[in-house]
């Protein structure tokens, strides 16, 4: 019984000192991060280049989910509103809905899944088939030219693609009121930017540069950081995924907090 009791307390030291081991690990990344983006050289071909990956490769699922995510939505509001003869605050209940939650959250989960783990596995194949090394030989700085480039590509992309996924969300939207309800565009639009405001947008804005900072910095530690072979790869690329969405949903919470305080200022 004392024995096993050791070797649980033993189990449980070992998994803290990992704990604060990689928070560690974490922070010295992100201290790094912020140390060589402002040295240079200064990848611009490559920062263009992820951009382009990141925000062109990504338009087919975006497109798709932000169409549908609108449709669904007001399906499902329609219902409630009706019982109280309120049908006609479709689009503001819509707009508000999407600008200031459902637009950068769902924009944000998707590129966690797609663009965190093509980091999360690029970066991490790199790192066990010594290529990091390589460039490190070559006397070229893979720190900045694989993370620096990537982190900031996705923090730009990100605020564009919650953009496009707003408009194709309310078009889906507007195709769906305009059935049933009969509303033209201009009524519908004008209904839309009516109950939204400046505040709405920024914060969308902002929060969306967290979350693409999000994607970008964990899917490259968690890739820069593998071992283990082909194996690692893998775990990198999962473990990306979680880790940006798990933060993703926190700071989505801590920028409702704060912009709820600012509304009531």
């Amino acid at each position: 019984m004392a024995e096993n009791l050791k070797g649980n307390e033993k189990v449980f030291s070992t998994r803290i000192d990992k704990f604060f081991v990689g928070l560690e690990r974490a922070f010295n990344f992100l201290k790094k991060f912020f140390v060589e983006v402002w040295v240079p050289p200064y990848e611009f071909k490559e920062v263009i280049r992820q951009c382009y990956r990141i925000g062109y490769n990504s338009l087919p699922l975006i497109s798709l989910t932000g169409f549908i995510v609108g449709i669904v939505f007001t399906n499902q509001s329609r219902p409630s509103l009706s019982e109280f003869g309120a049908t006609s605050w479709l689009p503001a209940l819509i707009s508000i809905a999407v600008v200031r939650a459902m637009g950068p959250l769902v924009t944000a989960l998707i590129a966690a899944g797609k663009v965190g783990s093509s980091i999360g596995a690029e970066i991490g194949s790199m790192k066990v088939t010594e290529q990091i090394d390589a460039m490190e030989v070559s006397a070229t700085n893979p720190f900045k030219f694989l993370v620096v480039t990537r982190v900031l590509a996705s923090t730009f992309m990100i605020p564009i693609l919650v953009l496009y996924t707003d408009f194709l969300a309310l078009m889906g939207a507007f195709l769906n009121v305009n059935v049933n309800e009969k509303v033209s565009i201009s009524t519908f639009f004008v209904q839309v930017f009516d109950s939204i405001s400046f505040l709405d947008i920024s914060s969308s804005m902002v929060k969306s540069l967290v979350f693409g900072f999000t994607i970008g910095i964990v899917g490259c530690y968690k890739g820069y950081n593998s071992t283990k072979g082909t194996e690692g790869v893998g775990k990198a690329a999962n473990s990306a995924v979680v880790m940006a969405m798990f933060l993703i949903f926190i700071e989505e919470l801590l920028s409702l907090q704060i912009t709820n305080f600012f509304r009531q200022l």
